[in-house]
Protein backbone atom coordinates (compact mmCIF):
# COMPACT_ATOMS: atom_id res chain seq x y z
CA UNK A 1 0.00 0.00 0.00
CA UNK A 2 1.51 3.40 -0.97
CA UNK A 3 2.37 5.81 1.81
CA UNK A 4 -0.10 8.68 1.43
CA UNK A 5 1.21 10.77 4.33
CA UNK A 6 2.63 14.23 3.63
CA UNK A 7 4.11 17.21 5.44
CA UNK A 8 2.54 20.65 5.21
CA UNK A 9 3.78 23.71 7.15
CA UNK A 10 5.93 21.36 9.21
CA UNK A 11 2.86 19.34 10.23
CA UNK A 12 2.67 15.60 9.55
CA UNK A 13 -0.59 14.81 7.76
CA UNK A 14 -1.98 11.33 7.16
CA UNK A 15 -3.41 12.41 3.79
CA UNK A 16 -2.82 15.32 1.38
CA UNK A 17 -6.58 16.03 1.07
CA UNK A 18 -7.45 19.10 3.14
CA UNK A 19 -10.91 20.71 3.30
CA UNK A 20 -10.43 24.44 2.76
CA UNK A 21 -12.34 27.19 4.56
CA UNK A 22 -16.07 26.74 4.10
CA UNK A 23 -19.29 26.71 6.13
CA UNK A 24 -18.80 22.96 6.71
CA UNK A 25 -16.06 23.71 9.23
CA UNK A 26 -18.50 25.56 11.48
CA UNK A 27 -19.67 22.18 12.79
CA UNK A 28 -17.44 20.18 15.11
CA UNK A 29 -19.40 17.06 14.16
CA UNK A 30 -18.69 17.61 10.46
CA UNK A 31 -15.01 18.14 11.18
CA UNK A 32 -14.96 14.81 13.06
CA UNK A 33 -16.65 13.15 10.09
CA UNK A 34 -14.08 14.71 7.73
CA UNK A 35 -11.31 13.29 9.90
CA UNK A 36 -12.94 9.84 9.78
CA UNK A 37 -13.26 10.13 5.99
CA UNK A 38 -9.52 10.74 5.62
CA UNK A 39 -8.93 14.49 5.74
CA UNK A 40 -5.31 15.28 6.59
CA UNK A 41 -6.20 18.59 8.24
CA UNK A 42 -9.04 21.11 8.18
CA UNK A 43 -8.90 24.84 7.48
CA UNK A 44 -11.57 26.56 9.55
CA UNK A 45 -13.90 29.16 8.08
CA UNK A 46 -12.36 32.62 8.19
CA UNK A 47 -12.58 35.20 10.88
CA UNK A 48 -12.98 38.35 8.81
CA UNK A 49 -11.28 41.62 9.65
CA UNK A 50 -14.66 43.32 9.43
CA UNK A 51 -15.93 41.16 12.28
CA UNK A 52 -13.04 42.17 14.49
CA UNK A 53 -13.39 45.84 13.66
CA UNK A 54 -17.17 46.05 13.96
CA UNK A 55 -17.07 49.75 14.86
CA UNK A 56 -15.73 50.73 11.44
CA UNK A 57 -17.54 48.08 9.43
CA UNK A 58 -21.16 47.55 10.37
CA UNK A 59 -21.72 43.82 10.91
CA UNK A 60 -25.13 43.89 9.27
CA UNK A 61 -23.65 45.30 6.07
CA UNK A 62 -20.86 42.74 6.16
CA UNK A 63 -23.31 39.86 6.51
CA UNK A 64 -25.32 40.96 3.48
CA UNK A 65 -23.40 43.10 0.98
CA UNK A 66 -20.15 41.12 1.20
CA UNK A 67 -21.54 37.70 1.88
CA UNK A 68 -21.01 36.35 -1.64
CA UNK A 69 -17.40 37.43 -2.08
CA UNK A 70 -15.73 34.18 -1.05
CA UNK A 71 -16.25 30.45 -1.56
CA UNK A 72 -16.84 30.24 2.18
CA UNK A 73 -19.65 32.77 1.72
CA UNK A 74 -21.93 33.45 4.61
CA UNK A 75 -25.00 33.34 2.39
CA UNK A 76 -24.87 29.56 2.48
CA UNK A 77 -26.75 30.05 5.72
CA UNK A 78 -30.41 31.03 5.34
CA UNK A 79 -30.75 33.11 8.48
CA UNK A 80 -27.99 35.33 9.85
CA UNK A 81 -29.64 35.38 13.28
CA UNK A 82 -29.21 31.61 13.52
CA UNK A 83 -25.42 31.76 13.56
CA UNK A 84 -24.19 34.79 15.44
CA UNK A 85 -20.53 35.16 14.57
CA UNK A 86 -18.09 36.69 16.99
CA UNK A 87 -14.33 36.68 17.40
CA UNK A 88 -14.74 35.11 20.85
CA UNK A 89 -16.96 32.41 19.40
CA UNK A 90 -14.32 31.63 16.80
CA UNK A 91 -11.69 31.08 19.47
CA UNK A 92 -14.01 28.78 21.40
CA UNK A 93 -14.67 26.85 18.18
CA UNK A 94 -10.93 26.25 17.81
CA UNK A 95 -10.79 24.85 21.34
CA UNK A 96 -13.73 22.52 20.71
CA UNK A 97 -12.23 21.28 17.45
CA UNK A 98 -8.87 20.58 19.04
CA UNK A 99 -10.57 18.61 21.80
CA UNK A 100 -12.61 16.58 19.32
CA UNK A 101 -10.10 15.56 16.62
CA UNK A 102 -6.47 14.54 16.23
CA UNK A 103 -5.79 16.09 12.81
CA UNK A 104 -4.29 19.59 12.60
CA UNK A 105 -6.69 22.52 12.81
CA UNK A 106 -5.68 25.51 10.68
CA UNK A 107 -7.27 28.81 11.67
CA UNK A 108 -7.97 31.47 9.04
CA UNK A 109 -7.78 35.25 9.20
CA UNK A 110 -9.28 37.10 6.24
CA UNK A 111 -8.75 40.74 5.32
CA UNK A 112 -6.48 43.65 4.48
CA UNK A 113 -6.86 46.95 6.30
CA UNK A 114 -7.57 50.01 4.18
CA UNK A 115 -8.08 53.69 4.85
CA UNK A 116 -5.99 56.42 6.41
CA UNK A 117 -2.81 55.63 8.33
CA UNK A 118 -4.43 55.95 11.75
CA UNK A 119 -7.32 53.70 10.74
CA UNK A 120 -4.99 51.07 9.28
CA UNK A 121 -2.85 51.09 12.40
CA UNK A 122 -5.78 50.54 14.73
CA UNK A 123 -7.40 47.87 12.59
CA UNK A 124 -4.14 46.03 12.13
CA UNK A 125 -3.50 45.95 15.86
CA UNK A 126 -6.86 44.31 16.47
CA UNK A 127 -6.49 41.94 13.54
CA UNK A 128 -3.00 40.82 14.54
CA UNK A 129 -4.07 40.36 18.15
CA UNK A 130 -6.45 37.63 17.07
CA UNK A 131 -3.66 35.75 15.32
CA UNK A 132 -2.03 35.28 18.73
CA UNK A 133 -5.36 34.44 20.36
CA UNK A 134 -5.95 31.75 17.72
CA UNK A 135 -2.56 30.27 18.52
CA UNK A 136 -3.33 30.36 22.23
CA UNK A 137 -6.67 28.64 21.56
CA UNK A 138 -4.78 25.71 20.07
CA UNK A 139 -4.62 26.33 16.31
CA UNK A 140 -1.81 24.27 14.75
CA UNK A 141 -1.23 26.78 11.95
CA UNK A 142 -2.65 30.01 10.57
CA UNK A 143 -3.84 30.78 7.06
CA UNK A 144 -3.73 34.48 6.18
CA UNK A 145 -6.29 35.09 3.47
CA UNK A 146 -5.43 38.54 2.15
CA UNK A 147 -7.13 40.37 -0.68
CA UNK A 148 -7.34 44.02 -1.62
CA UNK A 149 -8.78 45.55 -4.78
CA UNK A 150 -6.46 48.44 -5.79
CA UNK A 151 -9.08 50.78 -7.25
CA UNK A 152 -7.00 53.92 -6.63
CA UNK A 153 -5.03 54.77 -9.83
CA UNK A 154 -2.41 56.50 -7.68
CA UNK A 155 -1.64 53.26 -5.83
CA UNK A 156 1.35 51.44 -7.30
CA UNK A 157 1.87 47.70 -7.53
CA UNK A 158 4.70 47.75 -5.02
CA UNK A 159 2.43 49.57 -2.55
CA UNK A 160 0.12 46.55 -2.60
CA UNK A 161 3.02 44.14 -2.23
CA UNK A 162 4.36 46.15 0.70
CA UNK A 163 0.95 45.98 2.35
CA UNK A 164 0.95 42.18 2.16
CA UNK A 165 4.56 41.90 3.33
CA UNK A 166 4.13 44.31 6.24
CA UNK A 167 1.04 42.52 7.51
CA UNK A 168 2.83 39.19 7.32
CA UNK A 169 5.84 40.54 9.21
CA UNK A 170 3.62 41.88 11.98
CA UNK A 171 1.78 38.57 12.32
CA UNK A 172 5.02 36.59 12.20
CA UNK A 173 6.34 38.63 15.13
CA UNK A 174 3.16 37.78 17.05
CA UNK A 175 2.87 34.00 16.58
CA UNK A 176 5.20 31.03 16.50
CA UNK A 177 2.90 28.61 14.67
CA UNK A 178 3.34 28.13 10.90
CA UNK A 179 1.75 30.66 8.54
CA UNK A 180 0.38 30.03 5.06
CA UNK A 181 -0.48 32.95 2.79
CA UNK A 182 -3.56 32.48 0.62
CA UNK A 183 -3.12 34.65 -2.44
CA UNK A 184 -4.73 35.66 -5.69
CA UNK A 185 -2.74 35.25 -8.93
CA UNK A 186 -2.81 39.00 -9.60
CA UNK A 187 0.80 39.96 -8.98
CA UNK A 188 3.09 41.29 -11.68
CA UNK A 189 5.83 38.84 -10.61
CA UNK A 190 4.39 36.06 -8.51
CA UNK A 191 7.72 34.19 -8.07
CA UNK A 192 9.36 37.34 -6.69
CA UNK A 193 6.39 37.96 -4.39
CA UNK A 194 6.53 34.35 -3.22
CA UNK A 195 10.21 34.64 -2.35
CA UNK A 196 9.59 37.91 -0.55
CA UNK A 197 6.84 36.36 1.54
CA UNK A 198 9.18 33.51 2.45
CA UNK A 199 11.74 36.06 3.61
CA UNK A 200 9.04 37.79 5.68
CA UNK A 201 8.21 34.60 7.55
CA UNK A 202 5.66 32.63 5.52
CA UNK A 203 5.92 28.84 5.63
CA UNK A 204 3.60 28.11 2.73
CA UNK A 205 1.42 29.47 -0.05
CA UNK A 206 -2.18 28.54 -0.85
CA UNK A 207 -2.80 29.04 -4.57
CA UNK A 208 -5.23 30.53 -5.41
CA UNK A 209 -8.11 32.31 -3.77
CA UNK A 210 -11.30 32.13 -5.82
CA UNK A 211 -13.15 35.44 -6.11
CA UNK A 212 -16.47 36.14 -7.66
CA UNK A 213 -17.27 39.09 -9.88
CA UNK A 214 -20.51 41.07 -9.61
CA UNK A 215 -23.12 41.18 -12.33
CA UNK A 216 -25.67 43.86 -13.27
CA UNK A 217 -29.43 43.25 -13.10
CA UNK A 218 -30.81 44.99 -16.20
CA UNK A 219 -34.30 45.23 -14.67
CA UNK A 220 -33.36 46.82 -11.37
CA UNK A 221 -29.98 48.28 -12.45
CA UNK A 222 -28.54 46.88 -9.23
CA UNK A 223 -25.12 45.34 -8.87
CA UNK A 224 -25.82 41.70 -8.03
CA UNK A 225 -23.26 39.44 -6.32
CA UNK A 226 -23.07 35.87 -7.57
CA UNK A 227 -21.76 32.82 -5.80
CA UNK A 228 -20.84 30.02 -8.19
CA UNK A 229 -18.99 26.99 -6.93
CA UNK A 230 -16.30 25.61 -9.18
CA UNK A 231 -17.39 22.57 -11.18
CA UNK A 232 -15.61 19.49 -12.57
CA UNK A 233 -16.13 20.88 -16.06
CA UNK A 234 -14.33 24.13 -15.22
CA UNK A 235 -10.87 22.88 -16.17
CA UNK A 236 -9.36 26.35 -16.44
CA UNK A 237 -9.92 26.91 -12.71
CA UNK A 238 -7.46 24.12 -11.93
CA UNK A 239 -4.91 24.97 -14.60
CA UNK A 240 -3.95 28.39 -13.25
CA UNK A 241 -2.77 27.20 -9.80
CA UNK A 242 -1.40 24.00 -11.35
CA UNK A 243 0.84 26.01 -13.67
CA UNK A 244 2.17 28.27 -10.93
CA UNK A 245 2.81 25.43 -8.51
CA UNK A 246 4.83 23.66 -11.20
CA UNK A 247 6.81 26.87 -11.76
CA UNK A 248 7.37 27.65 -8.06
CA UNK A 249 8.19 24.15 -6.81
CA UNK A 250 11.81 23.91 -5.74
CA UNK A 251 12.46 27.58 -6.46
CA UNK A 252 11.03 29.07 -3.26
CA UNK A 253 11.45 27.65 0.26
CA UNK A 254 7.70 27.29 0.82
CA UNK A 255 5.18 24.48 1.01
CA UNK A 256 2.61 24.81 -1.76
CA UNK A 257 -1.09 24.04 -1.43
CA UNK A 258 -3.33 23.80 -4.47
CA UNK A 259 -6.87 25.05 -4.12
CA UNK A 260 -9.57 26.00 -6.67
CA UNK A 261 -10.87 23.47 -9.16
CA UNK A 262 -10.08 20.26 -7.26
CA UNK A 263 -13.00 17.90 -7.87
CA UNK A 264 -11.54 14.48 -8.62
CA UNK A 265 -8.71 12.18 -7.62
CA UNK A 266 -7.11 13.05 -10.95
CA UNK A 267 -7.17 16.75 -10.03
CA UNK A 268 -5.54 16.02 -6.69
CA UNK A 269 -2.88 13.81 -8.26
CA UNK A 270 -2.01 16.48 -10.83
CA UNK A 271 -1.52 19.00 -8.04
CA UNK A 272 0.87 16.73 -6.16
CA UNK A 273 2.81 15.83 -9.30
CA UNK A 274 3.19 19.55 -10.02
CA UNK A 275 4.62 20.17 -6.55
CA UNK A 276 1.78 20.67 -4.05
CA UNK A 277 2.21 18.95 -0.71
CA UNK A 278 -1.53 19.22 -0.08
CA UNK A 279 -4.60 19.82 -2.22
CA UNK A 280 -7.58 21.72 -0.84
CA UNK A 281 -11.22 21.91 -1.83
CA UNK A 282 -14.47 23.38 -0.60
CA UNK A 283 -16.68 23.11 -3.68
CA UNK A 284 -16.27 19.33 -4.09
CA UNK A 285 -17.30 18.76 -0.47
CA UNK A 286 -20.24 21.14 -0.68
CA UNK A 287 -21.43 19.51 -3.90
CA UNK A 288 -20.75 15.86 -3.06
CA UNK A 289 -20.67 15.59 0.72
CA UNK A 290 -18.01 14.43 3.14
CA UNK A 291 -17.88 10.94 1.61
CA UNK A 292 -16.01 12.56 -1.31
CA UNK A 293 -12.86 12.49 0.84
CA UNK A 294 -12.81 8.71 1.36
CA UNK A 295 -13.74 8.00 -2.26
CA UNK A 296 -11.06 10.35 -3.61
CA UNK A 297 -8.40 8.98 -1.28
CA UNK A 298 -9.17 5.43 -2.42
CA UNK A 299 -8.91 6.41 -6.08
CA UNK A 300 -5.60 8.16 -5.46
CA UNK A 301 -4.19 5.04 -3.80
CA UNK A 302 -5.29 2.84 -6.71
CA UNK A 303 -3.65 5.19 -9.20
CA UNK A 304 -0.41 5.28 -7.19
CA UNK A 305 -0.31 1.49 -7.06
CA UNK A 306 -0.98 1.20 -10.79
CA UNK A 307 1.81 3.67 -11.59
CA UNK A 308 4.24 2.20 -9.03
CA UNK A 309 4.53 5.23 -6.79
CA UNK A 310 5.52 4.26 -3.26
CA UNK A 311 4.65 7.54 -1.57
CA UNK A 312 3.37 11.08 -1.86
CA UNK A 313 6.92 12.25 -1.19
CA UNK A 314 8.15 10.37 -4.26
CA UNK A 315 5.39 11.89 -6.40
CA UNK A 316 5.59 15.48 -5.21
CA UNK A 317 7.05 17.78 -7.85
CA UNK A 318 8.02 14.95 -10.21
CA UNK A 319 6.52 16.80 -13.18
CA UNK A 320 7.35 20.33 -12.02
CA UNK A 321 9.58 22.65 -13.99
CA UNK A 322 12.35 22.62 -11.38
CA UNK A 323 14.75 20.98 -13.82
CA UNK A 324 14.09 23.54 -16.57
CA UNK A 325 16.87 26.18 -16.49
CA UNK A 326 14.73 28.93 -18.03
CA UNK A 327 11.07 28.27 -17.23
CA UNK A 328 9.88 31.53 -18.83
CA UNK A 329 11.45 30.48 -22.14
CA UNK A 330 9.96 27.02 -21.75
CA UNK A 331 6.50 28.52 -21.17
CA UNK A 332 6.90 30.78 -24.20
CA UNK A 333 7.91 27.86 -26.39
CA UNK A 334 4.91 25.84 -25.18
CA UNK A 335 2.63 28.77 -25.93
CA UNK A 336 3.95 29.12 -29.48
CA UNK A 337 3.60 25.39 -30.08
CA UNK A 338 0.02 25.35 -28.74
CA UNK A 339 -1.13 28.38 -30.71
CA UNK A 340 0.67 27.18 -33.82
CA UNK A 341 -1.16 23.87 -33.95
CA UNK A 342 -4.15 25.63 -35.49
CA UNK A 343 -2.19 26.87 -38.52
Amino acid sequence: MPDITTTYLGLKLNCPLVPSASPMSRSVDKIKRMEDAGAGAVVLYSLFEEQIDAESHALDQFLTAGADSYPEALSYFPDAAAYRLSPEGYLEHIRKCKAAVDIPIIASLNGVSVGGAAVVSRQQREWIKYARLMQDAGADALELNLYYVPADPNLRGDDIENMYADLLIDVRHTVTIPIAMKLSPYFSSLPHMARRLAECGANGLVLFNRFYQPDIDLDTLDVVPHLNLSTPEEHQALRVPLRWIALLYGRVPLDLALTTGVHTAEDALKGILAGATVVMTASALLLNGISWLAETKARMLRWMEAHEYDSITQMCGSVSQKSVPYPAAFERASYIKTVGTGH
